[in-house]
């Protein structure tokens, strides 16, 4: 078995799966890691909870950090610089 969060970047995005490592994570958090694109923002919509090793696609990346308030601040300012560009 190996523990998981479950993590959307946008509202009703896909879910991915990381390893919450050594952070206490609850549901709703606000967290960074690590994707392919590179650091990005994400929300907890899956509190930790161990699931079959089978399940899981590795490597599983851990979460870097809860969003710090500077981290709050960049989002907020994301989200109004994409409304502008749509």
């Amino acid at each position: 078995m190996e523990t998981v969060v479950g993590i959307r970047f946008k509202q009703a995005g896909k879910i991915y799966y990381f390893s919450p490592g050594n952070l206490e994570l609850a549901l709703h958090d606000h967290v960074i890691v690590e994707t392919a694109r590179g650091m990005e923002y994400g929300t907890v919509v899956i509190a930790p909870r161990e699931i079959c090793e089978k399940k899981v696609v590795k490597p599983l990346k851990e979460v870097i950090r809860k969003a710090t308030e500077a981290d709050e601040k960049t989002n907020e300012e994301n989200k109004i610089k994409e409304k502008l560009i749509l």
